[in-house]
């Protein structure tokens, strides 16, 4: 789990590159046992397909898993016993989801949630399913919600804001894994623990908590994703952002405040970093700085220009010239 410089990185379990002879004996023998303890059992001929990324945190653990095949995991008596107190909520993304619980089952729709307890025994069916699932021990979150034990099988809307960031920001973590450093750990680990707490109903003070901390960070990694895949959109405002995150255009402005930067001083350097990407591929030195402004989103080419070489010391023309030049030289010399 830990590279030789101490960053976290996920473990992946993957069934796809072994003979299917040995796909169940890996599945069954090492993720079954050693990672979810349960036991697990093929319910048709078909081979097994599967794979299982897990991120290890400090008191939090995070699991996407995907299993094309038709299968049960169940955790018995046995499995129950070795003191695990922890809770897990399940969110199905996609296939056949069907948990078992306290005499309850429940199949879930897709990006719907479920929370189940470790300390008793829970069957899982699925089939062409992928899905993703948290993990906390009790005590970390007893504080947060209020008769917690009561949770246990409780069907978690798919509109529930908090189910919501708590995908987005466990999905922001897969993406720029490995964290480099303990604190980094530790600080991701708080955020999912509050966005965990929150999905499964936190009480007054727990909710002031975790506004304060994982809701609050996952909503501006949320606005930032968002800004990022609209940057060439003109309607990119951040009444527009602050509509779709349903909050308001202030709060907005406080997150970004909160990190010693405006809306609209983020929004342009994530501009300008776009445009002098697009300046430096030599494909693109057929194409004029004004088309490339405006590639980057920019609308205004005075704007633009003032922007630019404030940021980087240098006129887009000039760069672009330099470049170009370079390219050319380059080309020469190979000939």
């Amino acid at each position: 789990m830990s590279s030789a410089n101490g960053e976290l990185a996920p473990l992946k379990v993957s069934t796809h590159d072994l003979p299917e002879r040995d796909r169940l004996t890996l599945w069954q023998d090492f993720f079954a046992q050693k990672i979810v303890l349960a036991n697990v059992e093929l319910l048709s001929t078909d081979p097994l397909r599967a794979e299982a990324t897990l991120q290890v945190l400090p008191g939090v653990r995070a699991m996407w898993l995907d299993v094309s095949t038709h299968l049960r995991m169940e955790r018995g008596p046995a499995h129950v016993s070795n003191g695990d107190d922890s809770f897990s909520i399940l969110v199905k993304e996609s296939g056949l989801f069907s948990m078992s619980q306290r005499g309850l089952e429940i199949s879930l729709d897709d990006g719907e949630a479920l929370a189940i307890i470790h300390t008793e025994p829970a069957r899982l069916i699925s089939s062409d399913a992928c899905n993703t699932t948290f993990t906390v021990p009790h005590n970390a979150l007893a504080p947060f919600v209020k008769n917690i034990e009561d949770m246990a099988m409780r069907r978690i809307p798919r509109d529930r804001e908090a189910l919501r960031l708590l995908i987005q920001y466990a999905a922001m973590l897969r993406a720029r894994a490995p964290l480099t450093t303990p604190e980094l750990s530790h600080l991701a680990a708080t955020h999912l623990r509050d966005l965990i707490g929150m999905a499964l109903g936190s009480t007054r003070d727990g909710a002031v908590i975790a506004n304060a901390g994982g809701v609050r960070a996952a909503r501006l990694s949320a606005i930032k994703a968002h800004i990022l895949e609209n940057l060439t959109s003109p309607g990119l405002t951040i009444s527009e952002v602050a509509r779709r995150q349903g909050v308001t255009p202030r709060y907005v402005q406080m997150l970004f405040e909160s990190e010693g930067i405006t809306f609209s001083e983020f929004v342009c350097n994530q501009r300008l970093r776009r445009a002098y990407s697009l300046l430096l591929e030599p494909r693109f030195c057929d194409r004029s700085v004004t088309a490339i402004a405006f590639a980057a989103g920019f609308g205004d080419l005075s704007y633009f220009n003032r922007c630019f070489r404030r940021r980087f010391g240098a006129a887009p023309s000039e760069l672009r010239r330099d470049i170009c030049r370079m390219n050319k030289n380059d080309g020469v010399a190979s000939l």
